[in-house]
């Protein structure tokens, strides 16, 4: 890419200008410290020029948009063609409540819907179970049934919207309800597109909401790929999410390799239970962070895609061009927002956006300023949407593909995460992949280590947070947030009841009885999962049923 003899002259010129230029600049204003680093402590030169590339091949690092190895993105045209889906991810309280928001946020310009789930939900409980109890509709909807999803998506027609629905255990049962009541719409499932999360590798590493132990857990997601790979062909399967990962502390380095990791290991089980790959991996999808630090987030989702190209074509022999491409969404990153002068969560916002879009991301949820307090309010999530709206309407970034490809920092930056990720992937290889690198504790270790040192850095204010450990002023208590009625517990365990109470209770009996009579064998379990749905069986009846036949996991404590 570069010619040696001018390289030599690069580097010549850069020696004297540091020992002349820069020293003299020293002298008399000294850097603001010794040691500049991004957000997850790579360490940065005061300058990059084309020394710090010089092995650079332009084909085998770069190539074009749309092409292996899809560097510079997974379209040929990119946002030229068409924008990210803006999906703001919502939902609260009972389905009515949530039903309006998504309504209110269809009409302010959202692209496509993103469902928020209660704790009891993504756990498998129905509302009127013990363990429910103070935690129904809090941080998002409460589902018990078909009934539910009924009314959730009640006046919005699913073969004309996409939906992700952030659920990982209990996926099998959501995404039954979505075929359902889009069959209630006379919505074939051929028509439907859209994503459920249905990582739980993810769940026993950085979040928590696992009910089975591994092995009939990644049975489940690969009886997903394969029912889905005949009858929901435009459905996304998994969200393999590196989100959670970042959020609990990782680096971006770490957030790629164990993201990565992951989506190997649920390659290797699908391929194990006699899928092939071009099968289902067009199919697969992404979920990473956005974090505050600009470039190193845009050299991550380069690198991303880079890497996960290389792992399809050379270890898996993928042969579409489909089941090389690293698809994915991103949301802004809930860690960095303060409660502090919650307004500055907005300037947040606005630079992890841009991180997104300049990385390639194929869809966007941008939190609301007032999320370290509460659930949004209308207005910040308004201001939210109009975050993503104003960067792909006024920005100009969205105009051109990749428009930070040769820069040299960002390119010595990509490689860099590449190599660290993939140092990462072959330790973990070493351990015997990623469910038993997790089974031993070591990508949580990793992660607490990350974590521990970048708290560490803002309590000495080695990294500023700005509002919090320094800039600080005086607040009033902070007012109009939105809460959830206490009535909502009551209202979702009276709907509960009178839906046992006049349902076919003898046609949920049978129905869950051949559900567990299949979990006992090999055989795939989403047909009978969804006829059990369509009868007004509950989440929790369903989930129940597979406890009793799975058991449930019991993660071991990583000190």
């Amino acid at each position: 890419m570069f010619d040696e003899k001018k390289v030599k002259e690069i580097k010549d010129g850069k020696k004297q200008w540091t020992e002349t230029s820069v020293e003299k600049a020293i002298s008399r204003f000294p850097e603001r410290k010794e040691k500049f680093t991004t957000g997850s402590n790579l360490e940065v030169d005061r300058l990059y020029t084309p020394a710090d590339v010089e092995d650079f091949n332009y084909n085998e690092k770069l190539g074009y948009p749309g092409e292996y190895p899809y560097t510079r993105g997974v379209q040929p045209t990119m946002y030229r063609g068409r924008l990210w889906t803006m999906r703001q991810y919502a939902g609260f309280a009972t389905a009515e409540e949530s039903n309006q928001r998504y309504k209110y946020l269809l009409e302010q310009g959202q692209t496509g819907l993103s469902v928020a789930f209660d704790l009891p939900t993504q756990i498998g409980y129905d509302s009127d179970h013990s363990l429910s109890e103070g935690e129904i509709g809090k941080v998002g909807v409460a589902i018990d049934s078909l009934k539910d999803m009924e009314i959730l998506f009640d006046g919005i027609p699913l073969d004309k919207v996409s939906t992700s629905m952030t659920i990982n255990a209990p996926a099998s049962v959501l995404l039954a309800m979505y075929i359902a009541v889009a069959e209630k719409q006379g919505v074939s499932k051929d028509k439907l597109r859209g994503t459920i999360q249905n990582d739980i590798l993810k769940e026993y590493i950085a979040r928590g909401t696992y009910i089975f132990p591994p092995e009939p857990s990644m049975r489940l997601i690969t009886n997903i790929f394969e029912y889905c790979s005949k009858e929901v062909p435009k459905w996304n399967t998994i969200s393999i999410s590196g989100y959670h990962i970042r959020e609990a502390g990782s680096t971006a380095a770490q957030e790629v390799a164990f993201t990565l990791a992951d989506g190997i290991a649920y390659v290797e089980a699908a391929i194990e239970a006699g899928l092939d790959v071009d099968d289902f991996a067009p199919r697969l999808s992404f979920f990473f962070n956005a974090h505050n630090d600009l470039l190193e987030e845009v050299a991550k989702y380069r690198a991303a895609r880079r890497l996960w190209a290389k792992i399809m074509k050379e270890r898996f022999n993928a042969q579409k061009p489909k089941s090389m491409m690293l698809k994915f969404h991103t949301q802004t990153a809930g860690s960095t927002l303060t409660a502090q002068q919650p307004d500055n969560n907005i300037i947040r916002v606005t630079i992890q956006t841009l991180a997104a879009v300049l990385g390639g991301t194929q869809s966007l949820h941008t939190n609301s300023k007032d999320e370290a307090l509460a659930l949004p309010t209308e207005e910040a999530v308004m201001i939210a949407l109009r975050t993503q709206q104003i960067v792909a309407h006024e920005s100009g970034v969205a105009e051109t593909i990749d428009p930070l490809a040769g820069s040299y920092y960002i390119e010595n930056l990509t490689d860099r995460i590449e190599e660290e990720a993939a140092k990462y992937i072959e330790k973990i290889d070493e351990l015997g992949g990623a469910p038993s690198a997790i089974e031993k504790g070591y990508i949580q270790q990793e992660i607490q280590n990350s974590a521990y040192r970048y708290q560490m850095e803002i309590e000495n204010q080695e990294r500023i947070v700005v509002g919090m450990n320094k800039f600080q002023i005086d607040e009033e208590p902070h007012k109009d947030l939105l809460k959830v009625d206490p009535e909502v517990e009551r209202l979702q365990k009276e709907k509960l009841k009178k839906l046992k109470a006049e349902r076919n209770n003898e046609d949920v009996e049978n129905k869950l009885n051949e559900l567990k009579e299949a979990a006992k064998t090999d055989a795939n379990l989403m047909p009978y999962i969804l006829e059990a749905v369509k009868v007004y069986s509950t989440l929790g009846e369903i989930c129940d049923v597979l406890r009793e036949v799975f058991g449930e996991y019991e993660q071991s404590v990583i000190l």
